[in-house]
C-alpha cells in the first residue's frame, strides 16, 4: 500500500482553520482526547488495515 502524503485536501488553509477552530476553547486533556476521537473516526472511515499499517508507520518517521 502507498500512501498519498502530497497535500491532497482542497483548501488546505480553510481546513486547518477548522481544525483549530475545533480545539479553540479545550484544556489539553480534552484537546488530546478530541485527536484521540478523531483518529479513531477517520480510521474507521478508512478500514483497511494495511492503508492503516502504513499511516502508523509513516507517521513514525
Amino acid at each position: 500500500m502507498t500512501l498519498n502524503l502530497k497535500p491532497n485536501i482542497s483548501d488546505t488553509d480553510a481546513f486547518y482553520d477548522e481544525l483549530l477552530g475545533a480545539h479553540a476553547d479545550l484544556s489539553k486533556d480534552e484537546s488530546d482526547a478530541f485527536n484521540a476521537r478523531l483518529i479513531l473516526i477517520l480510521a474507521n472511515h478508512i478500514g483497511d488495515r494495511d492503508t492503516l499499517r502504513a499511516a502508523l508507520k509513516a507517521a513514525q518517521k
